[in-house]
């Protein structure tokens, strides 16, 4: 079992804790401030532990070329990256207001740093704990800068390799003992024979003393709910209020309607998972009571017979009496009464029957 730290304020992940949910808003909002708020807001309502966002300051993260490049795709919001990136990206002012009213409605709220500087912001705005994308997981001096600040980290590992994994867990151990892995596929949206579930069991046993986790961008919600059946302790889907919304990532984020429904399976999934414990359940008594079997005569048994297994045979039988699983012990013993063909086989009619005591 996963070790549990402390992800946010009097929330903790690992070990038994429920799994953490993060409601991915990133650049979904369409550069407006109102609709990031009601984004927060439909994430709260939906049910999610945390509204995240992605930060980045532009000239950190792409060098001049990569912004100059003329950006002529349908999803665009101007001429050239640059300025569609622009478009997208909140001041620092209103990332203080977004964080604010997060606050003021009771969700957490953080972001992926996408760069250096990015991060040095967020650490300054205070969010519990950073979110390494799946773009940066490679980035081993950012990697090492980001753990020196001591948050908790959520390390995202899209487009990388086991061998790159167990180098970014050396890196961040060696400096913060509280970060966990998710498994990712960056495709969008992904498809189901891509998203390799069977990597979360991986992960669990290359690096059993951290939470492992699952971020998705496929369709629906069935495949992030089987990640909790494996032990994700965190999931981060993203998010929308419009799936037809101009943007590349809209098409693989669930609605609202999706996001609640998405949490409540999970809450679901967690208790259905319950104990490794194989026991008759009190749930189960009235079914035992109705439906259990006995054994019972197959043919008349005379007073002190001594029982063979051609003698017996397991039915529902009225009165209960000893359970299918007696039935070997049963042979060889002597009875002490008549027994009627049919009739159930009672403790009162086995000679020094000595009753086996479930453990």
């Amino acid at each position: 079992m996963s070790r549990e730290f402390e992800l946010c304020p009097g929330r903790r992940i690992g070990g038994e804790q429920p799994c953490f949910i993060i409601a991915e808003i990133g650049q979904n909002h369409q550069g407006d401030l109102d609709i990031a708020k009601r984004m927060i807001r439909m994430a709260k309502d939906c049910g999610a532990d945390c509204a995240k966002f992605q930060k980045s300051e532009l000239e950190y993260k792409f060098n001049k070329k990569a912004l100059e490049r003329p950006y002529t795709s349908k999803h665009s919001w101007g001429k050239t990256y640059g300025e569609h990136k622009r478009h997208l990206e909140f001041s620092h002012d209103e990332y203080r207001e977004l964080r604010k009213y997060a606050e003021e409605i009771g969700i957490f709220f953080t972001a992926s740093g996408m760069d250096e500087m990015a991060v040095e912001f967020l650490h300054e705005l205070d969010v519990p704990f950073f979110k390494v994308g799946s773009g940066d997981t490679n980035n081993f001096p950012y990697l090492e800068k980001t753990a020196k600040k001591g948050r908790p980290m959520v390390i995202s590992s899209g487009m990388q390799s086991m061998d790159t994994m167990h180098r970014v867990y050396q890196i961040v151990k060696a400096i913060n003992p509280n970060f966990c892995f998710l498994q990712c596929t960056s495709a969008y949206p992904l498809q189901p024979e891509d998203v390799n579930l069977r990597v979360i069991s991986a992960y669990q046993s290359a690096f059993p003393d951290i939470p492992i986790g699952y971020s998705g961008h496929e369709t629906g919600i069935a495949i992030s709910v089987a990640a909790v059946a494996m032990g994700a302790k965190v999931v981060e889907r993203h998010v929308t209020l419009n799936k037809t919304w101009k943007g590349s990532d809209h098409q693989a984020s669930l609605e609202p309607n999706e996001l609640a429904e998405l949490v409540k399976a999970i809450r679901t999934v967690e208790k259905a998972m319950g104990s490794p414990v194989k026991q008759l359940l009190p749930c189960e008594m009235a079914c035992s009571e109705k439906l259990g079997k006995s054994v019972v005569a197959k043919v008349t048994i005379p007073e002190g017979a001594v029982l063979t297994l051609d003698m017996l045979t397991v039915k529902v039988g009225e009165p209960k009496g000893f359970p299918p699983e007696a039935i070997y012990d049963l042979v060889g013993q002597k009875v002490k009464k008549n027994i009627e063909e049919d009739e159930t086989i009672t403790e009162e009619a086995v000679e020094n029957h000595v009753k086996k005591v479930k453990c």
